[in-house]
């Protein structure tokens, strides 16, 4: 999965730092680039001994958000969540010293194991599947069982609020992007389809899920864990820069996107449907049902269906930010990652399903009588 480095880097320079800092890496290294990492660059180093460490750095040149690539607060957690039982790399070094390779960066360890970057996870037998599945869902519930006070993270985010804080951040990292203008044609990015309207139903706290306060990744899916390289077990979690406390059924809808859109008309147009979880169609599978069953069991509460309701049509929303952020990296040529221009083309439609789900969710609302009692 490293290939070639497409965003270079000033080798002796780190190299030096980590003869300085980490004296158990052994130079002369050998560096390459991950193809995944749309957000901030990451590389593998191979040092002179034949040790493997991943490298995470802050992408080159002026950033869109002082909020997004925040490669420091994904070596805090990391770091942090060293003393729990929680699967991570381990962690080594964390500069933030941009005369060293021109942004700040950190070092963690390599995990040998498996990346999927398809959730259905093709060629694994069908026990396998549903055993690798469980373990992502059982691992989620137990990073959301860890007490921030206790790693000493306590700070690490607001103990309330979280849904309004992530609108209104949402809403103001998606206005500089649609701003951006591609370096060579000069057209801007442009908005979601409907971002205003679904912003302002999402705002309205009534609908709102009951406030509840964990640890939470922001980016929790299958391609963002790591499996055993023959057991059906999570061995680590990555990408955690988008690592807060807020919510924990942020993270439980943005795992289980891949049932929520599979039977969508739109999505599949859109062709943000994976058609391996349409019910029955892929041995080993578990329905969405048994999945939020397995992570109650484990997390130790429940959630009403009207707020994996609302949460899965909010999830769509921010996924949409999220690849409006991809677009204008690409825009601005930023983008770290190999697919980045694929990625951009799908901002639109993705904003139209998020659009749809919410109308959806709104009927299912103003429909049932516990929604009546909020509306």
């Amino acid at each position: 999965m490293a290939g070639p480095i497409r965003q270079p880097i000033d080798i002796p320079s780190l190299e030096h730092y980590i003869n300085q800092t980490v004296p158990e890496i052994k130079t002369p290294l050998e560096v390459k680039q991950f193809g995944y990492g749309q957000s901030n660059p990451t590389y593998l180093l191979t040092s002179s001994n034949g040790a493997k460490y991943v490298m995470r750095k802050k992408p080159p040149g002026t950033l869109l958000s002082k909020t997004a690539h925040k490669v420091d607060r994904e070596y805090r957690i990391i770091h942090a969540l060293e003393t729990t039982d929680v699967p991570i790399p381990k962690t080594y070094c964390l500069c933030e010293d941009d005369s060293v390779i021109g942004t700040a960066f950190y070092i963690m360890s390599f995990l040998d194991g498996r990346i999927f970057e398809d959730p259905a996870l093709p060629g694994v037998s069908t026990q396998d599947r549903r055993e690798m599945w469980k373990s992502a869902v059982t691992t989620l519930a137990k990073f959301h069982r860890v007490v921030p006070k206790s790693v000493g993270l306590e700070s690490f985010g607001k103990p309330s609020g979280f849904y309004n804080r992530q609108i209104a951040t949402f809403a103001t990292i998606s206005q500089a992007q649609a701003q951006a203008k591609d370096k060579e044609s000069g057209e801007p990015v442009g908005d979601i389809p409907h971002f205003g309207e679904m912003t302002k139903f999402f705002q309205q706290h009534r609908t709102q899920p009951k406030d509840r306060s964990t640890f939470v990744h922001g980016d929790y899916k299958i391609d963002n864990v790591v499996f055993h390289k023959t057991e059906p077990r999570v061995i680590g979690i990555l990408d955690w820069e988008m690592s807060t406390i807020g919510h924990p059924l942020s993270d439980v809808t943005n795992l289980l996107a891949p049932f929520t859109s599979a039977t969508s008309e739109f999505a599949i147009k859109a062709g943000r449907a994976n058609a391996a979880f349409i019910p029955g169609a892929t041995d080993g599978l578990p329905s969405k049902a048994e999945c939020l069953q397995w992570y109650e069991e484990a997390a130790g509460w429940k959630y009403p269906a009207e707020e994996v309701t609302w949460g899965d049509a909010f999830n769509i929303y921010r996924g949409a930010v999220i690849i409006q952020g991809i677009a204008a990296r690409y825009a601005l040529r930023q983008a770290s990652s190999q697919n980045a221009m694929e990625y951009g083309t799908q901002m639109k439609p993705f904003g139209e399903m998020g659009w749809v789900l919410m109308s959806k969710c709104k009927e299912q609302l103003e429909s049932s009588g516990s929604a009546q009692a909020k509306l």
